[in-house]
C-alpha cells in the first residue's frame, strides 16, 4: 500500500493552501477581551523597544485637514482646541501613537508583516506575534514610520487578502527619532473617556522597564502628561525561615529590593470633567467588571464607547459645579513602594522545549517579580488627595492605591495590566505566560501551568517577605517607644500606639487574600505560598522556623505567642499577648484564615498557668479568675478536672494590701480550705475576732455563690461549729487573753450571743458538736466566777442560797434562745431529784398526789435522764397495798405497772394506782398527763385483754370481750387474728352448741354450719365480725377434704351442700377442680335417671365423680339417658357440678365410643333413622375432636347408615320396567348399618336413579357425605363406567353452535361465582375451538355399568352428554333432541370438576337459562357480555348491509317502486315515534330483551314462574333435527325454563326424564309431585343451614339499584352495606354487631337480659326446625329495615327488632307472639336455601316449610 501511495504522490502536482487573512485576523482578535487593547499592545511594544517616552494623539478630521494643508499654521487657529474640548463629542478620525524607542531594523520590518511570529528575544514581553494586529480592530489600513522607512497595510481589492507596502521616507524626515503608528479609524468616533484612559496609562507605566513618560494630545493640545521617577533601590536580606525555592525547584529567589516610585500627573481640568463616576468599593463592582470583560467583542471595540478600566462602570455626568476653566492644569502625584525579587530560573530540557513551543521563544533564565505596596501613610495621603479631586471621578492614581476591601482593582501585570486580579491589596508584575488575549494567566496548558504556578509561588513568597518586613519595622518602632519611657514598661504612649497599630492593621488587611477573578486559582496559589513558604521544622510539621508576625496588645509578636481575646480572661490575664479589637474587627478575614490554619489559637489553660505562676493576683484579678474557672466547670467539666484544678490552685497566689509594700501578704490559694458564707448563717460570725488561716478572704468569698465554691473548689463553708472549735482551741497562738472564752466573761458572753443568733438555724448535729466543745470548759459567767455549765444554775433554781447562778456582764435576761443554749450546755434549772426523794418521800410527809403535783411544777426543768429515771423508779403503790400501815414494807411499782383509777379497769381485776381520796382523779389534769407520760396505763394491752376474754371466769370473760370490741378503734386497731390463732376467745357455734373458738377455726358465714364447720355466734353484729377479722368461708382445701372424707350420702344433703359450694366455685384452683372432677361425691340412685326433686320410694345410692354425670333437661336427654347418667341438683347445685366437670351433654368422643360398642343397639335406642342421623351429624361436625384411635375403629365398624331403593309390594307387576321409571311414591327406602366401604356417596343423581336398588347410599347432605368420605366411602361415579351409543350425526346443526357460544359466554360468570372447588380445565383452554366441540346426533344412548360387590348395567337415552378423549384431549358435548339446559349443565360440571356438586349444576343451569338483565339484577357482572353483544350486533349489521349491496338486483321498472313508496311511507310510523330495535344475532340468550316495546316481554317474569309449574313434566321434542321455523335455541331455553326444577326433582325421586316421543311439547303433564319429594327437599333445605365461621361479615352495597329488586323484602342484604364484627357468644349462639353501633363491645353486657330472653325464643325455634344452634346467629344494627337475612345458609336474626316488638311481653312470661313471628321469619329464611330471590317459587317453599313444621310448633304454643 505504501508503494502505491508513493507512486500516486509522484504523479500528482502541488497546490497552495489559501488562508482568508481577514477572517484569521478577526478570529485572533476576537479572543482579546481586555480594554484599550490597541494602546496596551503598543505600549508593551514600545517598552520592549526601549522607549522612554510615548505620545498618543487623537486627531479630528478638521485638524487632519489643517495638518495636511499647512502644518506650520496649526497653532494659529484660535480657540480650536478649546472649542473641541467644549464639544466633548467631537468625532476623532485618526489615532497616532509615537515612541522614542529603538528604530525598526530590517528584521523588525519583516516580522511586522508576519502574523503569529512573536519577538524571539527572551527578555521581551511579546510572545505571540499578534500584538500589532490589534490595530486592525479600529483601522483598515495602519501606517507605520520608523527611521527613514515606512510601511502601509491594505486589503487588496478591498477583499480578504492583506498586503503590505514598504518604502523610504523623504530625506527631510529621515532623522525623526519617533516611531509612529497612524491608525485612520474605520468608523470615526469620540475620544475615549479621557479620565479613564489617563488612569489606564497611569497603571500601565508602573511596571514598564524603560518607559517613564506618556503624553496624550487632542488635536495637538496636551491633555495629560505622566512622569515616572523611580527612587534609589534598597536591598533587603532574604527573610530567614522562608523557603525561597519553588515547590518544583524551577525558580529560586536570589535577592529582594524595595524601591520608592514617584509618579507625577499633569492633567487639564477637562479630563476630570469627562471621567466616570468614582466607584464604590464592593464585590459587585468586581463581578460587573468581570461580566463586561467576558463579552465576545466587548473589549475589542470598547475603546470607542466603553469604560476605561475594569474598576469603573458607566455613570451619569457629575452634577453641575461652579464654572471651571477646562484647560487649567492639575498636578498630582503618588509615592509607591515596589518590592522586587530577582528570580533565577532552572528548567529541565523537556519543560523548556514545551514552553518554547507554546510561546515561540525560550523562557528566560532570570527575571524579576514586582509587587506594589502602598504603606499606611501613603495610603492615607492618597485618600486625602482623592478628596481634593472632583467627587464624581476621584484621584487619577486610584487604580494604584492599595485594594484593602478586595474589590478586585489589584491586577496581574505582564508588562501591562491584564484582567486577572491578584486577590491581595496590590498589583503584581512578572513574566507570567498569559492566554493569547493577554487577559488572564494560562493555567490550562500543562507545561505553561507549571511555569505560572511556580512563578505564583515566588509571588506568594515575595508577599510574605514584604509583610514580614513591614511587621519587623512596626516591631522595631514599638520596642523603641517602650524603651524610651523611663521607669515605665509595657506599652508606648497612646498616640504612638494608635499609629503603630494602624500601620500593622494596614499591612494585615493589605496581605489578606480575597477571591481573584476571573480565575480564583491565582489567589488560592498565592495565599498557599504566602503561608507555606515558611520552612517546617521536620519534627512538628505545623510549626515553622519563621513565625508569622501579628500585632497584639503587647506589640508585634509571633502568632504562636498571641491568642484570640476572650472576655472571660480579660480580668486577670494582663500580660498575655492577644489580638486587639481593632485587628479582630478590621482584619477579620486575615484572623479567620490564621485560625483556620492553626497559626493563631485561642487562650489555653497553659496560658493561664503561665501567668498565674509569673505573678501574684490582686483580689479583683483573683475574683475574675475564679469566675472564669467556675464558668468552665458549669459549662463543660473536663474529664481530668481534678488534676488541672490542682495545677490551677497550686499556681494561684493572692496578694493583699499594696504589692511590694511592707504589709503585703501573700496567700497561697492551695492552702485555702474554707470560706465564710455571709449570705447565710456565717454572717453571725464576727470578722473582727480571730479567724482560721485556711479561710478564704471575705472580700472574695462574698462575691460568689457558696454552692459554686463548694462544687468547684471543694472548699467547705466555715460553720459556727468550726468557728467555736477554733476559738475554744486555747493552744492556738492567735488566741490571746482578750479572746479566751475561759478567762474573758465579755468574750464568753459574745460567743454565747453569736450562738443564740445562729442556734435556730443550726442542725442537730452542729448543736451537739458545739455543746460538746463548751460543756467541759468553764465558759459560763456566774455569780461565783467562770464555771462549768453543769456546775451552774439558772436564777430560777433558788432552792439554796449557795448555788452558782448564771450572771452575764451585760446584765441581759436569760430567755429565748440563749436560755435554750444554756440548758443544752447543762446549766441546771432545779435541784436533783434524789435530794427531793431523800428529804420528802422517805419521811412520808408527801402522798403520791402531792409528789406528782410538785413534779408537774418542775416538769419543764427535768432533763431527759431525770424523766427516764422517774419512769424506771418503783415509787408508787397500788390500791390493794395502800392500807398497809408500814409503808416501807409495802411493795412499790413503776408507773407502767399500774392502771389509772377508773371503775371499768377495776371490774377487770387490773392493778390500780393508789391515788387516794383526798384529791379526785381527773384524767384530763396535768397530774394525770404527767403520770401517763411516766407510763401509767389507761388501757390493758391487747394480749392482756384477749387472755381475759379467754379466761375461766365467764363474767370477766364477757366483760373483757365487750371491752375489746368497744375500744377496738381506739386501742386495738393493730389486732391481727393470725397473732392469736391459738387463743380460743371467739363465741361460736357448732352442731347447735356454743363454744369458744380460735380465730382460724371459725367462719363468719352461718351457711357452713350444716357442713360441719364452726361459725360465729349469731349475736355478733356485722361490725363486730369486721373487727374480729374472721374468714367468711372455709378455704377450698378444707372443702375438698370434706368432700373426699365425708361426701353427702343423700340427694337432699347433696343439694344443700352443692348450693353452698356453688358460692365458692371461683375460689377453687384448676388443680382442685380437676381433682374434684374425679372424686366420687355425687350421690346417684342406682338403676335409673335421678332428679333431685323426684318423689317415690328411696333407692340405694352410689357415689359417682362429676365427670361421669350429665345434666338433664337437654333436648336429647331422653335418648342419652339410656346411655349416660343425668342429674339435676337445682340451678345453684348444677353450677358447682358444672365447675367440677359435669357436662350438659356427652362429648362426641364419648358418644362415638358408645356407638362403637354396639351400633345396632344404639340405633334401636335412637328410635330410628332421624335421631341416629342427628348423632352422626354431631359426630361429623366435631370429628376433629375425636381421637385417632377412635377414628380408626370407626373406619372398620358398621356404624354408617345407608339406604337403597326397593319397590313397594304393590308394585311388583312393574318388574319389567327400570327403576329409573318408577316414581318416588312407588318405592321405599331400605336402611342398614354398614361399614364405610359398603356405602357410596351420591355424586351423580342420574346414576342413583339407575342403580338405587343395588347400592346403599349415604344421606345426601354435604356434612355427612364429607364424613362418610373421610371414613372411606367411595363416590358413586367412581364405581360406574359409561359407554355411549349414538345415532347418525346431524352436521351443521345451528343449535350446536348456539349452545357452544352460550356456554362459553356464560361460563366465566359461573366460574366467578364458583369458588369452593378448582376446575380441571381452564376457561382459556376451553375457549379454543379445537378444544371444545359440540355435536348433534339423532339419538344418544349411554350404557352405565356398575362395578364393585354387585355388578349391574343400565341403558338410558339422554339429550346431552359431555366426554373427553383422554386426559389431554378435546372436550366434546353431544346433543340429541330437545335442548335441556339442566342436562347440559350437569354434563359440563362433570367435565369441569373432579367432584361436582348438585348445587354446581343448579347454579350453572340458572346462569345458562336466565336472561342477562335478570342476572344483572341479581348481582352478576354481565356488562362485558352486553358490550360484546353490542359489538357483535354492529358487526352483523355491517355484514348484512355489505351482503345486501352485493346481491341486490337492479329493478326493471322504477315506476313501480315510486308508486309503492308513498303508500309504504304512510303506513310506517314516523322515526320520531317508534325506533325499531337493533337486530340481534341468532342464538343470543338476550334476544327477548330487544323485542319491540309493544310486545313488552317480561323476561324476569318468565324466569320467576312458580315452582309448582316447574315441577311439571316437559315434553321432549318430536324431532331430533332443529326446526328451521322454530325460535333460536336461547329463546327455547328460556321458554323451557319451567321444566328445569322438575328434571332435578326426577333425579332425586327416580322419575324418568324422557317422555314418549309422540307427546306434544306444550301439552301439560298430569303428573303431581309426591308430597314425600317436597318433604325431602324441605329437609335438605333445613340441613343446609350452617354456622358462620368468620368473625367479620362484609356485604358491599351495590352501587346500581334495579327497579325490580327494590321490593325484595325485609331480609334482602344485596342493597345494604352490612359490615359486622363478632363480639362473643351467648347460650351457644354467636352475636354480631354492626360497625355503626356505638360502643359495640358493651352490647353483650348492657343488653345481657334482652339477649338471654331472645336466646330462649331462638332455642325453641332451633328445636322446632331441628336446626343446630350453631347455624343461627344474633345480630344488632343501629338503623335499617333488616329483620333477618340468610348468608350462605347461615341465618341471622335482628336483636333490635326483637327488643322493640316482643321483649316486653316475653319479660312478662308471654312468648306466644314472639314465637309466632320468629317461626315464620325463620321459615322464610330457610326457604332462601332453595330460592335466593323473592318470587312465587320462594313463596311455595316458604308455605311448604311452614306447613311441614306447624304441628311441632303448635305444641310450644300450648
Amino acid at each position: 500500500m505504501a508503494q502505491d501511495r508513493s507512486a500516486l504522490w509522484d504523479s500528482g502536482h502541488d497546490e497552495s493552501v489559501e488562508v482568508n487573512q481577514r477572517a484569521l485576523i478577526d478570529k485572533v482578535l476576537a479572543r482579546y477581551s481586555g480594554e484599550f487593547t490597541v494602546f496596551r499592545e503598543l505600549l508593551q511594544n514600545s517598552d520592549d523597544a526601549g522607549a522612554t517616552a510615548v505620545e498618543i494623539h487623537f486627531e479630528t478630521k478638521e485638524y487632519l485637514d489643517r495638518k495636511k494643508g499647512d502644518a506650520a499654521h496649526l497653532s494659529e487657529v484660535p480657540g480650536s482646541v478649546k472649542q473641541s474640548l467644549d464639544r466633548k463629542a467631537a468625532l476623532v478620525h485618526q489615532w497616532s501613537f509615537k515612541n522614542n524607542g529603538m528604530l525598526f531594523r530590517d528584521e523588525d520590518w519583516k516580522r511586522l508583516k508576519k502574523i503569529a511570529e512573536g519577538n524571539p528575544d527572551e527578555e521581551k514581553i511579546g510572545a505571540f506575534g499578534v500584538g500589532f494586529y490589534s490595530l486592525f480592530s479600529v483601522t483598515e489600513e495602519p501606517f507605520v514610520t520608523s527611521g527613514d522607512q515606512w510601511m502601509g497595510f491594505y486589503w487588496k481589492d478591498k477583499k480578504d487578502q492583506l498586503f503590505a507596502r514598504r518604502g523610504n521616507l523623504p530625506p527631510s524626515t529621515a532623522n525623526d527619532p519617533w516611531t509612529t503608528f497612524e491608525m485612520p479609524l474605520r468608523e470615526p468616533g469620540p475620544i475615549p473617556k479621557a479620565f479613564d484612559f489617563t488612569r489606564f496609562l497611569t497603571s500601565s507605566i508602573t511596571f514598564m522597564a524603560h518607559l517613564n513618560e506618556v503624553s496624550v494630545y487632542l488635536d495637538g493640545q496636551r491633555l495629560a502628561k505622566l512622569t515616572k521617577a523611580p527612587g534609589v533601590p534598597k536591598s533587603i536580606a532574604l527573610p530567614s525561615g522562608l523557603k525561597s525555592q519553588s515547590p518544583m525547584s524551577t525558580m529560586r529567589a536570589t535577592s529582594i529590593q524595595t524601591t520608592p516610585l514617584h509618579i507625577k500627573a499633569e492633567v487639564i481640568q477637562w479630563v476630570y470633567m469627562a471621567g466616570s463616576e468614582k466607584p464604590t468599593p464592593s464585590q459587585q463592582v468586581v463581578q460587573a467588571a468581570t461580566e463586561r470583560a467576558s463579552g465576545f467583542f466587548a473589549s475589542l471595540f470598547s475603546t470607542f464607547s466603553g469604560p476605561a478600566t475594569p474598576q469603573r462602570g458607566p455613570s451619569p455626568l457629575p452634577p453641575s459645579e461652579p464654572a471651571v476653566d477646562p484647560t487649567s492644569m492639575n498636578e498630582s502625584s503618588v509615592v509607591l513602594s515596589i518590592f522586587a525579587v530577582d528570580v533565577v530560573v532552572q528548567l529541565d530540557q523537556k519543560i523548556r522545549a514545551a514552553l518554547q513551543h507554546s510561546t515561540k521563544k525560550n523562557p528566560p533564565t532570570k527575571m524579576r517579580l514586582e509587587l506594589i505596596y502602598t504603606g499606611k501613610d501613603e495610603y492615607d495621603a492618597s485618600k486625602k488627595e482623592d478628596e481634593k479631586q472632583p467627587k464624581a471621578t476621584g484621584s487619577i492614581f486610584q487604580g494604584l492605591r492599595a485594594d484593602l476591601e478586595g474589590t478586585g482593582s489589584a491586577k496581574v501585570f505582564i508588562g501591562h495590566a491584564t484582567g486577572q486580579t491578584t486577590g491581595l491589596g496590590g498589583h503584581m508584575a512578572a513574566r507570567f505566560i498569559p492566554t493569547v488575549e493577554r487577559e488572564s494567566i494560562d493555567l490550562q496548558d500543562r507545561n505553561v501551568a507549571v511555569w505560572n504556578k511556580e512563578l505564583l509561588y515566588i509571588g506568594g513568597y515575595l508577599a510574605r517577605a514584604a509583610f514580614e518586613t513591614e511587621m519587623d519595622t512596626v516591631r522595631t518602632l514599638w520596642d523603641g517607644a517602650v524603651e524610651s519611657k523611663v521607669g515605665l514598661a509595657g506599652e508606648p504612649d497612646p498616640e504612638m500606639k494608635a499609629w503603630l497599630l494602624g500601620r500593622a492593621l494596614h499591612a494585615m488587611k493589605f496581605f489578606t487574600f480575597h477571591r481573584s477573578t476571573p480565575s480564583a486559582v491565582v489567589s488560592q496559589l498565592l495565599e498557599e505560598a504566602f503561608f507555606s513558604c515558611a520552612e517546617s521544622s521536620g519534627i512538628f510539621p505545623f510549626s515553622s522556623s519563621r513565625p508569622f508576625s501579628v500585632m497584639s496588645t503587647r506589640g508585634v509578636r509571633s502568632a504562636a505567642d498571641v491568642r484570640i481575646p476572650d472576655e472571660a480572661f480579660s480580668g486577670f490575664l494582663k500580660q498575655l499577648p492577644v489580638l486587639p479589637d481593632e485587628v479582630l474587627n478590621g482584619a477579620k478575614q486575615m484572623v479567620d484564615t490564621l485560625r483556620e490554619r492553626g497559626v493563631i489559637k485561642s487562650i489555653t489553660f497553659v496560658d493561664v498557668l503561665q501567668e498565674l505562676r509569673s505573678r501574684p493576683l490582686t483580689e479583683a484579678e483573683l475574683v475574675a479568675c475564679f469566675k472564669w474557672w467556675i464558668g468552665v466547670y458549669n459549662k463543660e467539666k473536663p474529664r481530668n478536672f481534678q488534676q488541672i484544678h490542682a495545677e490551677l490552685v497550686n499556681a494561684a497566689i493572692l496578694t493583699s494590701n499594696a504589692p511590694g509594700s511592707s504589709d503585703e501578704k501573700l496567700i497561697q490559694i492551695s492552702s485555702i480550705r474554707t470560706f465564710l458564707n455571709t449570705r447565710g448563717i456565717g454572717a453571725h460570725i464576727p470578722t473582727d475576732g480571730p479567724l482560721p488561716d485556711h479561710l478564704l478572704p471575705i472580700g472574695i468569698s462574698k462575691q460568689f455563690d457558696p454552692q459554686a465554691l463548694m462544687a468547684v473548689f471543694s472548699w467547705k463553708e466555715l460553720t459556727v461549729a468550726d468557728w467555736v472549735k477554733f476559738v475554744t482551741d486555747l493552744s492556738n497562738p492567735s488566741i490571746d487573753a482578750e479572746h479566751n472564752v475561759t478567762l474573758s466573761p465579755v468574750w464568753a458572753e459574745r460567743v454565747l450571743q453569736v450562738l443564740a443568733r445562729a442556734w435556730q438555724n443550726l442542725s442537730k448535729a452542729s448543736q451537739e458538736e458545739i455543746v460538746a466543745l463548751l460543756r467541759d470548759k468553764p465558759c459560763i459567767p456566774t455569780s461565783s466566777g467562770m464555771k462549768l455549765p453543769t456546775e451552774s444554775y439558772f436564777p430560777s433554781a433558788h432552792l439554796f442560797a449557795d448555788l452558782p447562778l448564771v450572771t452575764l456582764p451585760s446584765g441581759i435576761a436569760l430567755k429565748g434562745t440563749l436560755e435554750k443554749i444554756l440548758d443544752a450546755l447543762g446549766v441546771r434549772k432545779h435541784v436533783d431529784l434524789q435530794i427531793v426523794f431523800n428529804r420528802m418521800i422517805k419521811t412520808g410527809d408527801w402522798t403520791i398526789a402531792e409528789l406528782i403535783k410538785y413534779l408537774v411544777s418542775v416538769r419543764t426543768m427535768l432533763t431527759s435522764d431525770e424523766h427516764q429515771r422517774l419512769r424506771l423508779t418503783a415509787v408508787f403503790l397500788k390500791e390493794a397495798d395502800a392500807e398497809i400501815l408500814d409503808s416501807k414494807k409495802a411493795t412499790r411499782y413503776k408507773a407502767s405497772d399500774l392502771y389509772e383509777p377508773v371503775d371499768a379497769l377495776r371490774q377487770l381485776g387490773l392493778p390500780i394506782i393508789a391515788w387516794g381520796t383526798s384529791t379526785k382523779w381527773r384524767s384530763m389534769s396535768d397530774e394525770a398527763k404527767f403520770l401517763y407520760d411516766l407510763g401509767l396505763r389507761r388501757f390493758p394491752p391487747l394480749p392482756v385483754i384477749l387472755k381475759l376474754a379467754a379466761g375461766p371466769d365467764s363474767n370477766v370473760r364477757s366483760l373483757a370481750f365487750k371491752y375489746f370490741l368497744d375500744n377496738f378503734a381506739k386501742q386495738y386497731a393493730e389486732y391481727d387474728p393470725a397473732a392469736f390463732a391459738e387463743l380460743a376467745f371467739i363465741p361460736a357455734r357448732k352442731d347447735g352448741a356454743s363454744l369458744l373458738a380460735k380465730p382460724n377455726e371459725v367462719f363468719s358465714s352461718l351457711v357452713w354450719e350444716p357442713l360441719g364447720f364452726q361459725v360465729v355466734d349469731p349475736s355478733l353484729s356485722a361490725i363486730d365480725l369486721d373487727k374480729l377479722g374472721l374468714r367468711k368461708d372455709p378455704p377450698t382445701h378444707l372443702l375438698t377434704a370434706l368432700l373426699k372424707n365425708t361426701p353427702p350420702q343423700t340427694e337432699a344433703v347433696a343439694r344443700q351442700w352443692f348450693a353452698v359450694l356453688a358460692t365458692r366455685v371461683t375460689n377453687f384452683t384448676p388443680s382442685e377442680l380437676t381433682m374434684l372432677s374425679q372424686l366420687p361425691f355425687v350421690p346417684v340412685e342406682k338403676g335409673e335417671k335421678v332428679t333431685a326433686g323426684q318423689k317415690g320410694a328411696a333407692l340405694a345410692t352410689r357415689l359417682l365423680p362429676p365427670s361421669q354425670c350429665y345434666f338433664s333437661g337437654d333436648s336429647r336427654a331422653t335418648f342419652h339417658s339410656k346411655l349416660f347418667v343425668f342429674v339435676d341438683f337445682g340451678q345453684q347445685g348444677n353450677q358447682f357440678l358444672s365447675a367440677c366437670g359435669t357436662k350438659h351433654e356427652p362429648s362426641v368422643e364419648e358418644v362415638a365410643r358408645i356407638l362403637l360398642e354396639n351400633p345396632r343397639k344404639f340405633y334401636e335406642i335412637a328410635e330410628g333413622r332421624d335421631n341416629y342421623l342427628t348423632e352422626l351429624r354431631n359426630i361429623a361436625v366435631n370429628a376433629r375432636l375425636i381421637s385417632s384411635s377412635t377414628m380408626k375403629r370407626m373406619k372398620q365398624a358398621p356404624i354408617l347408615l345407608g339406604s337403597r331403593r326397593v319397590k313397594k309390594s304393590g308394585n311388583q307387576e312393574k318388574k319389567g320396567h327400570d327403576t329409573a321409571d318408577i316414581e318416588d311414591d312407588e318405592v321405599d327406602a331400605q336402611y342398614d348399618l354398614l361399614t364405610p366401604d359398603k356405602v357410596v356417596i351420591v355424586d351423580d343423581p342420574n346414576a342413583l336413579q339407575l342403580f338405587g336398588e343395588v347400592v346403599y347410599t349415604a344421606p345426601q347432605e354435604d356434612l355427612l357425605e364429607g364424613f362418610y368420605s373421610e371414613l372411606g366411602s367411595k363416590r358413586l361415579s367412581a364405581l360406574i363406567r359409561e359407554e355411549y351409543r349414538t345415532g347418525s350425526e346431524v352436521r351443521g346443526a345451528r343449535g350446536a353452535q348456539e349452545i357452544r357460544s352460550l356456554i362459553l359466554e356464560r361460563l366465566p360468570l359461573f366460574l366467578h361465582e364458583h369458588t369452593h372447588a378448582r376446575t380441571r380445565i381452564a376457561f382459556t383452554w376451553l375457549n379454543n375451538e379445537k378444544n371444545f366441540i359440540v355435536k348433534t346426533f339423532s339419538k344418544i344412548i349411554v350404557v352405565k355399568t356398575l362395578f364393585g360387590d354387585i355388578r349391574a348395567a343400565r341403558n338410558q337415552d339422554v339429550t346431552a352428554t359431555a366426554r373427553r378423549q383422554g386426559s389431554n384431549g378435546p372436550v366434546e358435548l353431544w346433543l340429541s333432541g330437545v335442548d335441556q339446559v339442566d342436562i347440559v349443565a350437569t354434563s359440563m360440571c362433570r367435565i369441569l370438576f373432579d367432584s361436582p356438586k348438585i348445587n354446581d349444576s343448579l347454579l350453572f343451569m340458572t346462569i345458562l337459562s336466565t336472561d342477562l338483565r335478570a342476572l344483572k339484577r341479581r348481582g352478576y357482572n354481565v356488562d362485558r357480555i352486553l358490550r360484546q353483544q353490542q359489538l357483535d350486533r354492529e358487526a352483523a349489521q355491517a355484514s348484512a348491509r355489505e351482503k345486501a349491496k352485493a346481491t341486490a338486483l337492479v329493478p326493471p321498472s322504477q315506476s313501480l317502486a315510486s308508486q309503492a313508496r308513498p303508500e309504504a311511507a304512510a303506513a310506517r310510523p314516523s322515526p320520531e315515534k317508534i325506533l325499531p330495535p337493533p337486530p340481534v344475532p341468532p342464538g343470543r340468550p338476550d334476544a327477548a330483551i330487544v323485542k319491540s316495546s309493544t310486545e313488552k316481554a317480561d323476561v324476569d317474569q318468565l324466569s320467576q314462574q312458580s315452582t309448582l309449574n316447574d315441577l311439571e313434566s316437559r315434553p321432549r321434542s318430536t324431532s331430533p333435527a332443529p326446526d328451521p321455523q322454530s325460535p333460536p335455541t336461547s329463546q327455547r331455553l328460556l321458554s323451557n325454563r319451567q321444566s328445569m326444577l322438575k328434571n332435578w326433582t326426577r333425579r332425586f325421586t327416580g322419575q324418568n326424564n324422557m317422555q314418549p316421543e309422540t307427546q306434544q311439547r306444550d301439552e301439560p303433564s298430569s303428573h303431581i309431585t309426591p308430597r314425600r319429594n317436597i318433604k325431602n327437599v324441605i329437609q335438605n333445605a333445613v340441613r343446609a343451614c350452617q354456622a358462620e365461621s368468620g368473625d367479620v361479615l362484609q356485604n358491599q352495597e351495590q352501587i346500581e339499584h334495579v327497579k325490580e329488586s327494590t321490593n325484595d323484602g325485609y331480609c334482602d342484604v344485596s342493597g345494604h352495606a352490612v359490615n359486622m364484627d363478632l363480639i362473643g357468644e351467648f347460650g351457644g349462639f354467636k352475636i354480631f354487631v354492626s360497625r355503626d353501633v356505638p360502643d359495640a363491645a358493651a352490647i353483650r353486657v348492657n343488653k345481657a337480659d334482652v339477649i338471654e330472653r331472645f336466646v330462649r325464643v331462638i332455642r325453641v325455634m332451633s328445636q322446632v326446625f331441628a336446626l343446630p344452634a350453631a347455624s343461627l346467629h344474633i345480630f344488632c344494627d343501629a338503623a335499617g329495615g333488616l329483620v333477618a337475612f340468610n348468608r350462605n345458609a347461615s341465618i341471622f336474626l335482628n336483636l333490635r327488632y326483637y327488643e322493640a316488638w316482643h321483649d316486653e311481653k316475653v319479660k312478662l312470661g308471654n312468648m306466644s307472639e314472639a314465637l309466632i313471628f320468629w317461626y315464620f321469619a325463620l321459615a322464610h329464611e330457610i326457604a332462601h336455601n332453595l330460592v335466593r330471590v323473592h318470587n312465587s317459587e320462594h313463596e311455595f317453599w316458604f308455605s311448604s316449610i311452614c306447613e311441614e313444621y306447624l304441628p311441632g310448633f303448635a305444641k310450644h304454643l300450648t
